[in-house]
């Protein structure tokens, strides 16, 4: 009887270990995928740092610029439209200052590290892709292998929405924004790339509203009837979402809440397929298949 005990202690003392183990090498393997992912950002924030001036000249200060793609396009559109030269522009009454000592070394690091985490999104997908891939069943696997691939290009959409479009109309509003022509616009080199940077990255996570609702409907919090549902209140809160994203302007808001509502809509149809491969696996009896070894 007692030997039968030790056995059992024995037994129950080493699943104990393996499965400590298995944690740890868990924790052995998240580290090396979030050292790669270190690295990618790395290599692509020195990438950005090294051609500053075109990184800079180019994109950063892009929107300030007259010149700009999205001013001659809305300039074009307007002489299409028979409006003339009234929304062209001419000039940007904006002069870009620094402060601090520092300033200007600090803003190139911060830049060059926004610039690496962007060049990299996808690969930190694809890390964290290959992090989670040996928990999920083989069919999990199949429809998840695109995730990489729509995560990217959601993030990226949202990344170049953010700058071509929200960036210039901000920049454009608040340049042109006066409460006196006794005042000038000397705007801080921190305060151009905060508003800047802010604008297309947040754009670029709120793109990513039909993966966010893939997941929930795959854990089954939430449905295409909450969603249908909850549709007003959802509408409130993407304009919310815009408000805080964007500068104080009504039409940079609305240009955002746009696409988000698509989005939103584009998310009850994923919602509706998820719902309906739960259905199909219920009628096949496949609710718990087999993991791949």
């Amino acid at each position: 009887m007692y030997y039968l005990c030790g056995l059992i202690m024995a037994k129950k003392k080493e699943i104990d270990e393996e499965s400590e183990m298995s944690f740890l090498d868990h924790l052995e393997a998240l580290r090396w995928h979030l050292m790669r992912s270190v690295i990618a950002i790395v290599v692509g924030g020195t990438s950005a740092f090294i051609f500053s001036d075109f990184v800079f000249d180019k994109i950063i200060f892009g929107p300030k610029d007259p010149q700009f793609i999205t001013y001659r396009a809305f300039c074009k559109l307007s002489q299409l439209l028979g409006l003339g030269d009234d929304y062209c522009m001419t000039e940007m009454p904006i002069k870009i200052i620094n402060t601090d000592m520092g300033g200007q070394f600090s803003t190139h690091i911060w830049v060059s590290f926004i610039a690496g985490i962007i060049i990299a999104f996808p690969y930190i997908i694809f890390e964290l892709w290959r992090f989670i891939q040996p928990a999920l069943y083989e069919n999990e696997r199949k429809h998840a292998t695109g995730g990489i691939f729509y995560t990217s290009i959601l993030f990226l959409l949202g990344v170049g929405f953010g700058y071509f479009v929200i960036a210039p109309l901000s920049v454009n509003f608040l340049a042109n924004y006066s409460v006196s022509k006794e005042v000038g616009n000397f705007i801080s080199l921190s305060s151009f790339i905060s508003t800047v940077t802010m604008v297309t990255i947040a754009c670029g996570v709120l793109f990513e509203l039909p993966i966010f609702i893939y997941f929930l409907s795959k854990i089954g919090l939430v449905t295409p009837a909450s969603l249908k549902k909850y549709r007003k209140h959802s509408m409130v809160g993407i304009l919310l979402a815009s408000a805080i994203i964007t500068p104080p302007d009504i039409a940079s808001q609305i240009i955002v809440s746009i696409p988000l509502a698509l989005l939103y809509e584009l998310g009850i149809v994923i919602s509706g397929r998820v719902q309906k491969q739960r259905i199909l696996k219920e009628k096949a009896g496949d609710l718990r298949p087999q993991r791949v070894a």
